[in-house]
């Protein structure tokens, strides 16, 4: 599958990070679903925040050094993105990481310790992580119908004017408030104001009745 792989790193080095990094969540997912590498970055560091840790798990998940499953599930969840496995337990391997194994569009495959971005068959990554197309695929992520949406809040926040440095979701909730206040505005009448040195109309007899 080696003509199948382009490299890209999802945007890093443009948003300023140098050296080697165990990114590979936020690389496919930014790549995959076209976002900013710091926009993933920072989703993903959010969703850290809410794991726990026990005597199994002592430490969370950190978008330099790598994710957890259940952040990177909560992470797609928020992007409206689903998931399909291709792979049960006692079920043996069934997909392979290769073009005609895999459906068409945009994909963020799950494969052993790894995640890659899988655009019409071709892999978009740092390395071709594909085995020569014997790599097993536990699962994929594709665009839902929620995806759409999380699109444009995310591009309309983007141009609402926040100052610079503003992360992701603070753009999205002042988007979200400047759109709820010009509905608010809307649906509130204009007061009609007398100018000065302007008398103001005398009501009618009906008008004066009927309020």
């Amino acid at each position: 599958m080696r003509r199948n792989f382009r490299f890209d790193d999802g945007g890093r080095a443009a948003a300023g990070y140098r050296g080697k990094a165990g990114d590979c969540v936020v690389r496919a997912i930014a790549i995959a679903a076209q976002r900013p590498y710091q926009e993933i970055y920072e989703r993903v560091n959010r969703a850290a925040t809410r794991e726990r840790t026990g005597k199994r798990k002592r430490g969370i998940s950190n978008a330099r050094t790598g994710v957890y499953r259940g952040s990177i599930h909560r992470v797609m969840q928020e992007l409206g993105w689903e998931w399909t496995p291709t792979m049960q337990i006692g079920s043996g391997c069934t997909v392979h990481l290769r073009a005609d194994e895999l459906p068409a569009g945009r994909l963020v495959v799950s494969v052993s310790k790894h995640l890659t971005a899988v655009i019409d068959g071709v892999i978009y990554d740092t390395h071709d992580c594909s085995r020569r197309g014997k790599r097993c695929v536990y699962g994929y992520w594709r665009e839902g119908p929620r995806a759409r949406v999380t699109k444009r809040e995310t591009r309309y926040a983007a141009t609402a004017g926040a100052g610079e440095g503003a992360g992701v979701e603070e753009l999205r909730l002042r988007a979200r408030n400047e759109a709820a206040a010009r509905q608010v505005v809307k649906r509130v009448p204009r007061r009609v104001e007398v100018e000065e040195g302007e008398k103001p109309r005398q009501r009618s007899f009906w008008e004066w009745l009927f309020g």
